[in-house]
């Protein structure tokens, strides 16, 4: 399965750098992410984790909560 890299949160790295990533990907069958800096996750309130909760499932997608920097 061909899997396109998003360089959304890694646009530093070179383009075989990205195929490396891209080639172990293809290897393991999984999706990797690149971080330059790992995000922190969020401590959120019961409210704001219930609106997250309830977006989540109007689009049948799990959304993570990270501190913006």
């Amino acid at each position: 399965m061909e899997m396109d890299f998003d360089h959304t949160y890694a646009d530093y790295l070179s383009d075989k750098e990205v195929k490396a990533i891209t080639e172990l990907e293809q290897k393991i069958g999984k999706r990797l992410l690149a971080y330059y800096t790992p995000p922190a996750a969020s401590n959120l309130d019961e409210a704001t984790l219930a609106e997250i909760q309830q977006l989540e499932k109007k689009l049948c997608v799990r959304l993570v909560a990270y501190e913006t920097h």
